[in-house]
């Protein structure tokens, strides 16, 4: 998407213009409605279009407007107008004429501050993402027409001067999405880590660790995992030095199962193809780095994945295994379909350790539980510090992502007591499986600050509710941590 904010109309050939609830266009609007004789007006009494936020009305342009299509995007209560409607409004808007035929798409936002009109760009950006690489035989029909956005604004400059941090975080975001999207056979461990090593051109370190190193350094809880693989398991270190030298970093910890059949404790078959997003931990760290590095955040920050395959072989690890964790810890694996938590257990206690960092927040599609749990539009976040969890909340509602504190109450620790090992990973039975994998990973990460985040409801969509949000891979969590660092921690 080819984006520019200019001071004139010029020539649209689909036109975007917001509109309150009440049907209250903006200025722009009033003028097109006057100059075509109240057509926008009617247009809206007969269309039952009110302005209501995030619905649009598609209006074939009436005679006078020089343009082949509007829509108007109802922002909601302008009185008390948020990013998030103004998202998810013009995000609709692009939704509503992307099909149309016009090869451009203006969108009149003279009545909103420079933030705002960057917000529209932001959104449209979002909204536009598809990930359509493997379909070389589309319909013309069916790929989108609109290639280029236009925002009418009254200050061009201060607007391209504002959308300049958030592309970097739409830019972190589709990076994550294209991960998840991926298919397994494309994108493996060694695979992954070498696109992360490409985001060295943004200014972040990134180190690799191969089997022979993390065998050398311990990390043989993840190691098993991939033991029945013939791909080579990793671990991607991302570092991003933009705040005081000296500082602790704060740290962020990915699960990167790049394909999950379970192992020899083998998941059915239906819905098996999805387990190719089981590294959306992963995908959303790599995103969250390529934010924070693409807008040049005033922090330190590392972002450690561990990138698997978990498959059946004659090599693979057994039920029953005992495994020494980079710890000393032993596990006893009594599933080997619990496996994102002993990759992110060697990760944990690897990071904690080495960074000493001010806080480590985890994120993986770790449990099926959590989707019983909460269902498909929330994620779960377990924490032993009230000061790390507070700003993952705050910061989720203020980018509509939805995230859930949940409990690790002392009394289910027992839960995962072995008696052959210091601890096995699995819990009695289903019950409380989300809060007894937290419980499993709070073993791994001594006394440092910490929050578990499973996004195993919200990594994937199949039908979404959102306007820049896709069917398919979200890149859930890059925009809260961003704005949870850039709120609490950028100061």
């Amino acid at each position: 998407m080819k984006i520019a904010f200019v001071a004139d109309l010029g020539s649209p050939q689909a036109l975007a213009l917001v509109v309150g609830e009440g049907r209250k266009l903006c200025d722009g609007g009033k003028a097109f409605d006057t100059q075509t004789g109240g057509a926008f007006s009617r247009a809206m009494q007969s269309g039952r279009f009110t302005g209501g936020k995030g619905k649009t009305l598609v209006v074939t342009a009436p005679h006078g407007l020089d343009a082949s299509v509007v829509v108007l995007a109802g922002l909601g209560d302008r009185e008390a107008l948020t990013d998030l409607a103004i998202e998810e409004a013009v995000g609709a808007a692009y939704h509503a004429v992307k099909m149309s035929g016009a090869e451009s798409l203006t969108v009149d936002a003279r009545s909103l501050s420079a933030e705002q009109a960057a917000r529209v760009a932001f959104a449209i950006k979002l909204a536009a993402y598809r990930f359509d690489k493997y379909l070389t035989r589309q319909k013309p029909e069916k790929v989108p027409s609109v290639t280029a956005l236009n925002i009418v604004c009254a200050d061009a400059k201060a607007a391209e001067s504002a959308f300049a941090p958030m592309s970097a975080v739409a830019d972190g975001v589709i990076f994550a999405r294209d991960l998840v999207s991926e298919p397994a056979n494309v994108l493996y461990p060694e695979e992954f880590a070498k696109r992360c090593k490409a985001l060295e051109k943004l200014g972040l370190e990134v180190e690799v660790l191969d089997e022979k190193e993390l065998e050398k350094l311990g990390f043989r809880t993840l190691l098993a995992v991939g033991m029945g693989s013939r791909r080579e398991s990793q671990v991607a270190i991302m570092k991003w030095n933009g705040g005081k030298a000296g500082d602790a970093p704060l740290a962020f910890v990915g699960k990167g199962v790049c394909f999950d059949t379970g192992g020899i404790s083998l998941k059915q078959p239906e819905g098996m193809e999805d387990m190719k997003w089981d590294m959306g931990g992963a995908a959303a760290v790599s995103g969250l780095m390529h934010a924070l590095a693409g807008r040049k955040a005033k922090v330190n920050a590392v972002g450690v994945i561990g990138l698997v395959e978990n498959m059946p072989d004659g090599n693979a690890q057994r039920p029953g295994d005992i495994v020494k964790s980079l710890s000393g810890q032993t596990v006893e694996v009594l599933n080997t379909d619990a496996e994102g938590r002993l990759v992110l257990a060697d990760c944990l206690w690897y990071t904690q350790d080495r960074f000493k960092p001010k806080f480590m927040i985890d994120l993986a599609t770790l449990t099926g539980a959590m989707i019983v749990a909460l269902g498909m539009d929330y994620a779960g976040v377990f924490s032993n510090d009230d000061a790390v969890a507070g700003p993952i909340l705050d910061a989720g509602l203020k980018v509509d992502e939805n995230f859930w504190r949940m409990p690790i109450p002392e009394q289910y620790d027992r839960h995962i007591d072995s008696p052959a090992a210091d601890v096995k990973n699995m819990g009695n039975g289903r019950a409380g499986g989300s809060i007894t994998a937290a419980l499993f990973l709070k073993r791994f990460v001594n006394d440092t600050p910490w929050a578990h985040i499973d996004i195993a409801p919200t990594a994937w969509v199949s039908k979404s509710q959102r306007s820049t949000v896709p069917d398919g891979g979200v890149g859930f969590g890059v925009r809260t941590l961003d704005r949870m660092v850039a709120d609490t921690y950028e100061g």
